[in-house]
């Protein structure tokens, strides 16, 4: 388990990722986590958007749905 302690960050509050815990989420300097809930109750964090994964979940869903008439039109 990693521990995190909330700190001042300009006018804001944050915590500083260590070096572990940026490899363990994959992230690097730049990238955005987000902060979602959980099942259960808890949060989890993520570099992943999780609205964004939706919405290509169901763009192929559409392009297996109909995955003929989108080849037709590429022709």
């Amino acid at each position: 388990m990693l521990a995190f302690k909330v700190t001042t960050v300009g006018a804001s509050s944050g915590f500083i990722l260590t070096k572990e815990a940026m490899a363990k989420l994959n992230v690097k300097k730049g990238d955005t986590v987000f902060l979602t809930d959980a099942p259960g109750g808890g949060f989890r964090l993520t570099p992943y958007n999780p609205d964004f994964e939706r919405q290509m979940a169901l763009a192929e869903d559409v392009m297996r749905a109909d995955r003929d008439i989108l080849r037709a039109l590429a022709k």
